[in-house]
């Protein structure tokens, strides 16, 4: 499933984008469509949680799961974490595949889809 890209060989401009200042991580270019599509559902919903949590008087709780699910989407896309340029083809296969498998058992369980 992985395209097998040496990323190794990848410059800075290919690694990262500037946004209002910052420097940001790209997402790994190797990550098929449909699993980065599943990634960036979770990360809205995720994204989405944070904004209405703050509404929430719930000690927190909604604001950690919903920042939880921010985290584990923007690992799995390779934006945060190892760098996905210095993972070998099966390492990133793997983070993926660990933050899709808790995305999805997270909004599974309770409060979650």
């Amino acid at each position: 499933m992985t395209t097998g890209l040496d990323l190794a060989a990848t410059s800075d401009d290919d690694r990262y984008f500037r946004h209002s200042g910052r420097r940001w991580r790209k997402t790994d270019p190797s990550i098929p469509e449909p699993i980065r599509a599943r990634l960036v559902s979770h990360l809205g919903r995720g994204r989405s949680g944070v904004r209405n949590s703050k509404n929430d008087d719930d000690d927190g709780v909604a604001l950690r799961a919903a920042r939880a699910t921010v985290q584990l989407a923007k690992e799995g896309l390779g934006e945060r974490g190892a760098a996905w340029w210095d993972q070998s083809p099966q390492e990133r296969r793997a983070r993926w595949e660990r933050a899709l498998e808790e995305l999805d058992r997270l909004a599974d369980g309770p409060g979650g889809r």
